[in-house]
């Protein structure tokens, strides 16, 4: 049996056309600074089978908001508040889960080790030393991305390996 290749790190176009399929509205995707926890990004953690951490995904709170309402036709009027507080309710974050868990299927192929989302972390929520870690590796890409009719933020693609 051959053993499979680890995930890939996901293309700029990867990235934006899987949210413009998603959230039904146009996405522009650019170079983007860092995230890192001082930002206090949601975190999306995921997995392989065996449950080695594969990828991460950090998101910070306006990039997060605006996925949310764009995936789940919110008013903006409510995400800025959002955003101005620094922090998304849990309907927020069920959008953000379900939008991230989508997510997962840039980092599988064929021939690729299949990754799955394992857990959300909300911004600012403790997350454990590996994952900490892991935030600040660099076979990343560091993304702008703007939501059409909502706003823009920040997003960064960390693998594990």
């Amino acid at each position: 049996m051959t053993a499979l290749a680890p995930a890939l790190l996901p293309s700029p176009k990867d990235v934006r056309d899987l949210l413009e399929g998603l959230v039904g509205k146009d996405i522009t995707v650019g170079p983007g600074e860092p995230l890192s926890l001082n930002d206090k990004p949601a975190i999306a953690v995921y997995v392989d089978p065996q449950l080695h951490t594969t990828a991460l995904c950090l998101v910070d709170v306006p990039l997060a908001a605006w996925c949310a309402g764009a995936f789940a036709l919110l008013p903006k009027g409510g995400l800025e508040d959002a955003i101005d507080e620094g922090e998304l309710s849990q309907g927020h974050l069920e959008a953000v889960y379900e939008v991230v868990n989508i997510a997962a299927s840039m980092f599988n192929g064929e021939g690729i080790n299949h990754s799955k989302l394992y857990k959300l972390y909300a911004p600012g929520e403790a997350v454990p030393g590996d994952i900490a870690g892991l935030a600040a590796a660099f076979n990343r890409i560091d993304l702008k991305v703007d939501v059409a009719g909502y706003g823009s933020g920040k997003l960064s693609i960390v693998m594990a390996h």
